[in-house]
């Protein structure tokens, strides 16, 4: 008997929800009711998303961060059955590493532990070649290549955003410094809460092209177009705040300060040097521009690449991709009492710094983060970096953390003891 692929059925299990297993976009053409589209929005709808987070460049357009014509750099294997290691959920269950992949509808994860690749596992739509959308995750590329700009003096954090882009001196970004933008401490009206279709993250979508644009609307359709329209609320500088907004603006004045595109700065800067496998590649918005608050899709290898140069103090491939002082900046964390107002229950002590997420445990762990799921955290105490790609039903991280986080820790000190 076949599953139907009800969209009122958000507890169904991920082997339920499996792509493969329900026959989306299988055919030629597909069955009508196994087709999934941009402009009704079904890409959006879960299960459907659990096809569409894999395969975006079928939905909308796209720009390549091209990976150069060297070789990939080597990911030395030293294969771990790692999915009995024994966890406790936040609310207290018993847990182990493989169960939470599946509670979590994984797409893939990667484990490195002293740059070696130990765990690799594919789910879903995924395949080892293959880009996942990486939501936020793209935030931390766009703040390392910030950082890399600030180390070289072609942006000063204590500078006014309007040094760079003077278009903004209207918005609510007018009177805002470059550094409250990194670590998101501008005061906005700019709501971004993803269950409600009234709230601001759902202008941007439509902005950044990634929601479709409904007859008779008079709103901004890039975005730049959208970020001008920003209006001011509070006190800059006071609260973190987390909102996608701070980081489209940043990749502005990335653009302006490199006079490059997101897409061959992010090449230039990391994807060439790193040895990256894959090209990766942002979705654009109607006049061509990279949303690089959430636009990025890369290869779970590749994402797993980028987290261990972190790990390493900016360096990989053999040579010094990203300035040690860069990396260690985003490690030390920003301010945990801007951040604690913020009220995220599941991140208790944590601060952001720089388009990070940093949790000031044991550890010394930090983390990108990306909607639905996704992720890299990075462990310096246990030298593990954990890539992550999935398609949750849930867009909240809150849904994943409470199994996730404890599975990540209980991993790092089985793999510390191990030695």
């Amino acid at each position: 008997m076949s599953i139907t692929p009800a969209r009122s059925q958000p507890s169904a299990t991920a082997s339920e929800t499996d792509p493969e297993t329900l026959g989306w976009m299988k055919g030629f053409p597909p069955l009508a009711d196994r087709t999934i589209t941009f402009q009704d929005g079904s890409f959006r709808s879960f299960p459907e998303l659990r096809w569409a987070w894999s395969n975006i460049r079928q939905l909308v357009p796209t720009v390549n961060v091209w990976r150069g014509a060297g070789p990939a750099s080597v990911l030395p294997r030293e294969d771990h059955d790692i999915g009995a290691v024994a966890s406790t959920t936040m609310d207290g269950r018993p847990m182990t590493f493989a169960r939470m992949l599946e509670e979590t509808y994984t797409d893939g994860i990667a484990v490195l532990h002293r740059g070696k690749l130990i765990y690799e596992r594919y789910f879903s739509a995924l395949k080892p070649h293959k880009a996942h959308l990486a939501m936020s995750v793209t935030k931390s590329f766009t703040g390392v290549l910030a950082g890399m700009l600030v180390s070289e003096g072609r942006i000063d954090p204590q500078a006014p955003v309007t040094d760079y882009v003077p278009e903004l001196k209207a918005s609510a970004f007018g009177d805002a410094h470059v550094h409250e933008v990194m670590d998101m401490t501008t005061g906005l009206v700019y709501t971004e809460v993803y269950t409600d279709k009234n709230s601001d993250v759902w202008g941007l979508r439509r902005a950044n092209g990634m929601a479709p644009i409904p007859p008779g609307y008079d709103g901004a359709t890039t975005i730049f177009d959208f970020l001008v329209t920003q209006k001011k609320q509070g006190e800059h500088g006071k609260a973190f705040a987390y909102k996608t907004v701070n980081t489209d603006v940043l990749a502005w004045i990335c653009r302006r300060a490199s006079g490059m595109t997101l897409s061959d700065l992010l090449s230039e800067r990391i994807w060439q040097p790193m040895g990256a496998e894959e090209d990766a590649h942002y979705h654009v918005d109607r006049i061509g521009t990279e949303s690089g608050g959430g636009g990025l899709s890369t290869s779970l290898r590749d994402l797993a690449r980028f987290g261990e140069t972190m790990r390493n103090h900016g360096r990989f491939n053999g040579r010094q991709i990203v300035p040690s002082s860069v990396v260690e900046d985003i490690a030390r964390g920003g301010d945990p009492d801007k951040f604690k107002l913020a009220g995220y229950t599941t991140l208790p002590g944590a601060s952001y710094r720089n388009q990070w997420w940093v949790s000031h445990n044991a550890h010394g762990a930090y983390m990108a983060r990306g909607v639905h799921g996704q992720g890299i955290y990075i462990d310096p105490k246990a030298e593990m970096v954990i890539a992550r790609y999935a398609s949750h039903p849930v867009a909240g991280n809150a849904a994943n953390d409470p199994v996730t986080l404890p599975a990540y820790m209980a991993l790092a000190k089985e793999l510390m003891a191990g030695g």
